[in-house]
């Protein structure tokens, strides 16, 4: 089984960014404030337009205008913004718009709303992108959003792609998680994107983790992330238990570009939580609670 590396070319620590909103429009200000913050905080690397950062309320001008915002905004740290599409033109539109962007990879996700009706069809799916992609690509397994998971028969049939970097994978299953890891080789990066499992998944050979939470928690995720690279599950357990779970499950019932935007909002990073439809800003009960989780996972261990 490969080990977690130290490094990688696209760091162990990545954020998936929100994108902020002013009057309803992206907010460039704000997303280059967000790159920053994380970038200064812990995090190794930025993912713009992905599922925390509402990448499908997003026009191709709005996308462009957060992938160069956060580039610039990162100032040579790694970013690899999501290319999401139901097509394969779609996903390859994306990605030449992230390229052009000065972006080093992109996450792609399988078709959504109309399945593979065989499964030749979503191996034929990424072979197409991978033919033609101007970018490195990593897989984004979420099959809570997309409808279908990409299965580990299919990450093994198309790994050995030179341009398939590697894979988030936000399942929260645990044994698929190992399952890909098992099969895929140690140049394959592997990012969990299920929060509440990501010391097990890196502990288990996993590169390290692409998490919502660490648009505020950047420094707890990356020391997670040593210390289960390096077989402290003291410390580990405890940073993953105790900190990064409760958050991750509050994020998970209220939602995640609500919830990080709300957080965001309460340690001064943007100032407006707004969200797109048919997501919905947090009310002032679920804000208290958020704020109360925060309170004490935020706090000084004793």
């Amino acid at each position: 089984m490969p080990t977690a590396p130290a490094d990688s070319e696209y760091g162990t620590a990545l954020v998936p960014t929100v994108t902020p909103f002013t009057n309803g429009s992206v907010d460039a200000e704000a997303v280059a404030d967000v790159s920053e913050f994380v970038l200064e905080n812990g995090a190794d690397g930025l993912v713009p337009c992905g599922t925390t950062g509402e990448f499908a309320s997003l026009t191709n001008e709005e996308y462009e205008t957060v992938v160069s915002t956060s580039v610039e905004a990162a100032d040579g740290a790694p970013v690899l913004p999501g290319a999401a599409s139901s097509s394969v033109a779609g996903t390859l539109e994306r990605i030449d718009i992230a390229a052009d962007c000065g972006a080093d990879a992109v996450l792609i996700v399988l078709p959504y709303f109309h399945g593979a009706n065989a499964p030749s069809g979503n191996e034929r799916f990424l072979r197409a992108v991978l033919a033609e992609t101007s970018l490195p690509i990593i897989l984004y397994n979420i099959p809570s959003c997309v409808g279908q998971s990409i299965d580990a028969d299919l990450v093994e049939a198309v790994a050995d792609h030179p341009d398939l970097a590697g894979m988030k994978d936000t399942s929260g299953d645990l044994t698929h998680v190992l399952d890909v890891i098992r099969r895929t080789g140690d140049d394959f990066h592997f990012f969990q994107g299920w929060d509440s499992q990501l010391v097990p998944a890196v502990s288990m050979g996993a590169t390290g983790g692409i998490n919502a939470v660490s648009n505020y928690y950047p420094g707890l995720m990356s020391e997670a992330i040593d210390a289960a690279a390096k077989d402290d599950m003291e410390r580990g357990r405890d940073l993953q238990l105790n900190r990064i779970a409760p958050m991750f499950n509050t994020s998970l019932e209220y939602g995640f570009a609500p919830t990080t935007k709300a957080v965001l909002v309460e340690r001064g990073v943007i100032d407006d939580d707004s969200v797109r439809p048919p997501l919905v800003e947090l009310n002032d009960e679920q804000t208290s609670a958020v704020r109360s989780v925060l309170d004490e996972t935020l706090a000084p261990a004793e």
